[in-house]
């Protein structure tokens, strides 16, 4: 078969499943098995040899990341229960101070809070930073409202335990030690320099609170009073934690089991990386087993400071919020299996050079355009990470820079056929407008920025 049909069937499988999704409604899950059907049939694989490679993509995906994706779900979803979040903010204010809560907002959510199924988060987490934007000084609104989208989406890609970064280590059977430090680097710098970014444009025209935000909000410059309006931001969070400390575990204990699963998957990352190997790192540094350890904590930690049923309805909300991830990344590897076997990999060889820039610069590609077409943005990663990471090692790109890369580009342009977008309007104090300003623009930007480390660390590493 010549490389021009293969190519064809390639990009009518992935146009039929935008198509699908789109048009005719078909669920996500169910589309990309009808596409992986399609490719392997019409590229001369024949049934039998269709039908292995999209089961064999599901199994060995699914043995690699499903109990990861479980555990770290549940273990999210029993922090929620705790309160954890409410009382973490209070500290980030007490620590850092209300002017620079939204980079430690973000960054608290793109990173720590990321094992919290994202909408969940989105939802307990907005009504703390719609309270708080109007207390922070000059332009808080748009601050937050960025800093809300930044963490929430770019942390969902990049940073373990978040369930696209996660999908992508799999599709991609990367180290999740790998993927935990380069995706956090990422994360961290991507962040920080687009929030930053954000706010001079926003100070220099791009936000306008007559328009942007709900309800009008007068910028002053830094002065007493919005010292005092500082003071009184401090002051409400503290309150407001400490009548959380009365009904619910103090801070400490609501995040010890989440803190010691990051850590010991930090220690096993970097035992890896610098060579050291024991029976006993091995086993704990495995972020399974560390998720594990610290869900079992959270469970026992609930157990003791909460009602029975609340604890309960914690895990059963987590075993209802991780079944829909778990199967739309398992059909994630059945589609990446069989562009695998029709063998795309190797004819793409040829037309690329051994230069990384422009080969992962395609794979940010394709994701953008899947997402823009597809509204999700771990279904846009792990579709293009499936259909060009084959290629990848080839021509010697590390795999992690692939995931790494399809996580920057699915960020590309969230829009109104995003749940997630509009969840940020709704939920903060911004038009319609401001969101495509905090939201679509800054995310967008995200997307391009994260391209700097990752095309950097591909040199180097």
């Amino acid at each position: 078969m010549s490389d021009i049909v293969v190519f064809a069937n390639t990009a009518i499988t992935i146009v039929g499943v935008v198509v699908l999704i789109l048009k005719a409604k078909v669920t996500p899950a169910i589309a990309l098995v009808l596409g992986a059907l399609y490719l392997g049939l019409v590229s001369g694989l024949g049934p039998e040899r269709t039908l292995t490679s999209i089961t064999t993509g599901f199994g060995d995906l699914m043995a690699e990341v499903g109990l990861l994706i479980a555990f770290g779900v549940l273990l999210g979803s029993l922090m929620t229960s705790l309160g954890a979040i409410e009382k973490l903010v209070a500290v980030l204010v007490r620590t850092f101070g209300p002017r620079a809560l939204p980079y430690t907002f973000s960054g608290t959510i793109g990173t720590v809070l990321q094992s919290i199924f994202a909408d969940v988060l989105l939802v307990i987490t907005a009504p703390l930073a719609s309270r708080l934007s109007r207390q922070i000084g000059p332009y808080g609104v748009a601050r937050m409202c960025a800093a809300m989208a930044l963490g929430i989406e770019v942390g969902l890609v990049f940073v373990l335990p978040g369930v696209g970064a996660v999908a992508l280590a799999g599709v991609m059977n990367l180290s999740f030690g790998t993927m935990f430090v380069f995706g956090t680097v990422t994360a961290l710098f991507t962040i920080v320099t687009t929030l930053a970014l954000f706010t001079a444009l926003a100070k220099r025209g791009l936000w306008k609170p007559a328009l942007d935000e709900t309800d009008e909000t007068p910028v002053a410059a830094m002065d007493d009073d919005t010292k005092d309006t500082e003071d009184t931001a401090a002051k409400e969070i503290s309150e407001a934690a400490a009548e959380r400390e009365r009904t619910f575990p103090p801070l400490w204990l609501s995040m010890a089991p989440l803190a010691l699963a990051l850590l010991l998957i930090a220690f096993g990352a970097i035992a890896e990386m610098v060579g050291f190997s024991s029976p006993v790192v091995d086993l704990l540094g495995n972020p399974v087993v560390a998720l594990l350890i610290g869900l079992i904590g959270a469970f026992v930690v609930a157990r003791r400071t909460l009602p029975a049923e609340r604890s309960a309805g914690a895990v059963k909300r987590g075993f209802q919020e991780s079944g829909q991830i778990l199967i739309l990344t398992g059909v994630g590897g059945s589609l990446a299996q069989t562009v695998k076997d029709v063998g795309l990999g190797e004819l793409l060889k040829g037309y690329f050079s051994t230069s990384t820039f422009l080969p992962l610069l395609l794979v940010w590609l394709v994701a953008a355009v899947l997402h823009i077409a597809i509204g999700s943005v771990v279904l846009a990663s792990i579709t293009a990470a499936g259909v060009l990471g084959p290629v990848m090692p080839l021509l010697g790109i590390d795999p992690v820079f692939v995931a790494l890369a399809a996580g920057a580009g699915s960020l590309f342009v969230i829009h109104a056929t995003s749940n997630t977008f509009w969840l940020l309007q709704t939920l903060l104090p911004q038009t319609t407008r401001g969101a495509l300003k905090s939201v679509t623009l800054t995310v967008s930007c995200a997307s391009v920025i994260a391209m700097i480390p990752i095309q950097l660390m591909a040199l180097v590493f």
